[in-house]
């Protein structure tokens, strides 16, 4: 029997212009791109896996390189750009994605693991099943794991409080928001694969009926709400956490906190000044590699 393989077209670029490389790849080559840090060279691999040769043309190829120049005549900085292509056999594949995704530990309080860890949780941990696939969040990314260590230290732990998921993605917040007694728990997203993969997520961890998961829009919100949130996560670009700036504090309690991630190290100053300017005060940070993350609070 012919042993299956598939196309795995690499590019080699840094963590500032991952989004942009990726984005480029799935464009080219119509397959949602995997994206791998390596710890040691501080260089990101982002990864298209075709299942047949024909998205391989020249032309295809061409693209590729023009893109890649493209990105660094926008300022993003590429790294070295480095181009490659190999036929790998699709049990490599799946066993690659083994090899990078390992079980996450928030606090005693919250494990994120892939379902082919055998990795029991503690005594009284709440566990979160997520494999890698199409949608982003999975815990391994430096803003995804921000996101999750503010839900775990909580301000208020002896109140129930609600939460809301803006650009949820896998799902992963949600759940673990629903796993670790938030409530009600309401996420959305504007790509409707992405809902479709977070609630089958839910599903799977069997949380289904503790949230809600929404298609929806933010730029498309009412600026504003009767609902409003303890807790709000919005993993989003820079630019987009400015614009829409006042739809998302719209939906905050005076006493909530809102966690802000997705963000560049070069451009987190922008949004600070712009929270400050909003009455919010910078109550917790975290940088990592080329991203910076921060919860704020209104000041009292």
């Amino acid at each position: 029997m012919k042993s299956r393989s598939l196309w795995k077209i690499s590019v080699t670029t840094s963590p500032e212009a991952e989004a942009a490389v990726a984005e480029l790849l799935e464009e080219l080559f119509g397959q949602s791109p995997a994206i791998y840090f390596n710890a040691k060279t501080e260089a990101t691999v982002v990864t298209s896996y075709c299942p047949n040769q024909t998205a391989l043309t020249s032309a295809n190829r061409a693209a590729l390189v023009v893109g890649l120049a493209r990105i660094k005549q926008c300022g993003l900085c590429p790294g070295s750009g480095r181009i490659s292509v190999c036929r790998i056999k699709l049990e490599d594949w799946a066993e690659s994605w083994k090899r990078h995704f390992k079980p996450l530990e928030f606090g005693r309080v919250l494990l994120i693991k892939p379902s082919w860890s055998k990795r029991r949780p503690r005594k009284n941990q709440a566990l979160v099943l997520i494999d890698p696939g199409l949608s982003f969040g999975t815990g391994q990314h430096p803003t995804t794991a921000f996101c999750l260590q503010q839900l775990v230290v909580c301000p208020y732990p002896a109140q129930t409080q609600s939460f809301l998921d803006i650009g949820t993605g896998s799902g992963i917040l949600a759940i673990a928001a629903a796993k670790l007694g938030y409530e009600p728990v309401h996420a959305f997203d504007l790509d409707p694969e992405a809902v479709r993969i977070a609630r089958a997520n839910a599903c799977r961890n069997g949380v289904q009926h503790k949230l809600r998961i929404s298609l929806r829009d933010l730029t498309k919100l009412p600026h504003q709400s009767c609902t409003r949130y303890d807790i709000i996560c919005a993993n989003l670009t820079a630019n987009l956490l400015l614009a829409q700036q006042r739809r998302i504090l719209n939906r905050l309690q005076r006493d909530g906190t809102l966690v802000l991630a997705g963000i560049l190290r070069t451009e987190f100053a922008h949004i600070h000044r712009a929270c400050n300017e909003a009455g919010l005060k910078l109550v917790a940070s975290r940088t990592q590699r080329e991203w910076r993350a921060g919860a704020f609070r209104f000041a009292r």
